[in-house]
C-alpha cells in the first residue's frame, strides 16, 4: 500500500503573524494562575472572538437574552460537569476552569475550526491545563477532558476530534500514541451497588499505541507499546505490546508483523 505523508499547509503571512501574536499574548496572560485574572482574560477574549467587541462595550438596556449571552462568556457564570464531582480538587480545578471554558468555547467558534490555528491554540492551553504536555502534540477540535491536572500527554501524540479523556484518576498517553475520533479513555469506575462510590485508577496508552475510531479504554487498563484497540472495541483488560484487539470486550485478533519474536510466539501459543 502507498504511504502518504501529511502536507505542510500555512495561512497567509499576514494571518500567520496575527495568529502567532494572539497566541503569544494569551500564553503570557495565562502564566498568571490566579482564577480571577484568567477569568477576566477569557471573558474579554471570548466576547471579542464571538462578537468583535469588548465586553465593557456591551449595550445598556440590552434584552435579557443579550445579557445572558454576555454573562456566559465569563467562566465565573458557567458551571462544568467535572466541578460537580466530589473528588475534584477545588484549587487545582479552579485555576484551570477558565482555560477549559475558553478551550470549549474556542472550539465552537469559527476560529476553532481552523486547523492551523486550532492546533497551536490548544497546544498552548494544554501546557497550562495538563499535568504535562510534551512537544509536537496535535489536538483536534471537540476534545473534552475532566480535571486536566491528572492528564499527561508526552511528545508527538495526536488526539483527534471529539475524544473524551476522563482524567479523574490519571491518564498517561505515552510518546507517539494516537487517539482516534470519538474514542473514550476513562480513569474512574463506579461501584455496582452505589454509583456514588468511585474508584479512580491510572490508565496508560502506549508508547506508540493507537486507540482507533469510537473505541473505549476502561479505567485502569494499560494499552501497551505499539498496541492497537480496534474500532468500536472496548478494552477492559490490559492490551499486550504489539497486540491488536477488537470486540466487546476486546480480545487479541492479531499481533503486528513488526512485533519482536517473543510477542509473535505468544500469538502462536
Amino acid at each position: 500500500m502507498p504511504r502518504f505523508e501529511y502536507r505542510n499547509l500555512t495561512p497567509t503571512p499576514e494571518a500567520e503573524k496575527a495568529y502567532l501574536a494572539w497566541i503569544e499574548r494569551l500564553d503570557e496572560e495565562f502564566m498568571n494562575r490566579d482564577p480571577e485574572h484568567r477569568s477576566n482574560v477569557v471573558r474579554d477574549t471570548l466576547c471579542e472572538l464571538y462578537l468583535g467587541q469588548a465586553y465593557d462595550a456591551r449595550p445598556t438596556g440590552a434584552s435579557l437574552a443579550t445579557q445572558a449571552l454576555f454573562d456566559s462568556f465569563d467562566p465565573r457564570n458557567a458551571t462544568l460537569e467535572p466541578e460537580y464531582y466530589g473528588d475534584a480538587d477545588p484549587v487545582r480545578y479552579g485555576e484551570r476552569k477558565p482555560l477549559i471554558w475558553f478551550w470549549m468555547m474556542f472550539d465552537r467558534s469559527p476560529a476553532g475550526l481552523n486547523h492551523w490555528l486550532g492546533f497551536r491554540v490548544r497546544a498552548m492551553l494544554a501546557r497550562h491545563v495538563f499535568k504535562h504536555c510534551g512537544k509536537n502534540v496535535k489536538i483536534f477540535h471537540g476534545v473534552e477532558i475532566s480535571f486536566g491536572y491528572n492528564l499527561t500527554v508526552e511528545d508527538n501524540c495526536v488526539i483527534h476530534k471529539y475524544v473524551l479523556l476522563d482524567d479523574r484518576g490519571e491518564i498517561i498517553i505515552h510518546e507517539g500514541s494516537s487517539i482516534s475520533d470519538y474514542a473514550n479513555v476513562y480513569s474512574h469506575a463506579h461501584d455496582l451497588n452505589d454509583g456514588m462510590i468511585v474508584n479512580n485508577m491510572r490508565t496508560e496508552i502506549g508508547p506508540r499505541a493507537r486507540v482507533t475510531y469510537h473505541a473505549t479504554v476502561l479505567s485502569g487498563v494499560r494499552v501497551g507499546e505499539h498496541a492497537m484497540v480496534g474500532s468500536m472495541g472496548v478494552a477492559s483488560k490490559p492490551v499486550e505490546p504489539f497486540h491488536i484487539v477488537a470486540g466487546i470486550p476486546a480480545k487479541t485478533v492479531k499481533v503486528k508483523d513488526i512485533a519482536p519474536e517473543e510477542a509473535r510466539r505468544a500469538e502462536r501459543t
